[in-house]
């Protein structure tokens, strides 16, 4: 039995899509496939959430933004949208889920907290259901 996949999407794939990739791929290791994208990429990660990131314990400063494209979805067991809408293709047979998070485009590592925290939060949930 091959690992389940979870793709997380969001507008930019610069904040709230890079951190649960990162945080899911942490936690899981080999254990789950893990993607991320955008509906429209940003050219970078947000520098604040690489340095809430980072205080984490988690570098996610090589990481770039990926559009979003549909063999993405298609490979993907989970996709984990966080406020793109209807830019999302959807396929029957995959389990959608949308995350309502603060998106942290333009703030401050301070702001970002708060959202990487809840992220984390989200993810353990996750990975404790699709890897029950």
């Amino acid at each position: 039995m091959s690992a389940p996949s979870v793709l997380f999407v969001c507008v930019h794939n610069a904040g709230r899509s890079q951190m649960a990739a990162a945080f899911l791929t942490h936690l899981a290791g080999d254990a789950v496939e893990v993607r991320s994208a955008g509906s429209t990429p940003a050219g970078a990660v947000n520098p604040a959430v690489v340095a809430a990131m980072a205080e984490a314990g988690i570098d996610i400063s090589a990481e770039t933004p990926k559009v979003l494209t549909v063999e993405a979805v298609r490979a993907s067991d989970v996709v984990i949208t966080m406020g793109c809408g209807d830019a999302c293709p959807v396929f029957p047979g995959k389990r959608y889920l949308d995350w309502q998070l603060a998106d942290p485009a333009g703030q401050g590592v301070e702001a970002v907290r708060p959202i990487r925290d809840e992220i984390e939060r989200r993810i353990r949930g996750l990975l404790a259901e699709i890897l029950a």
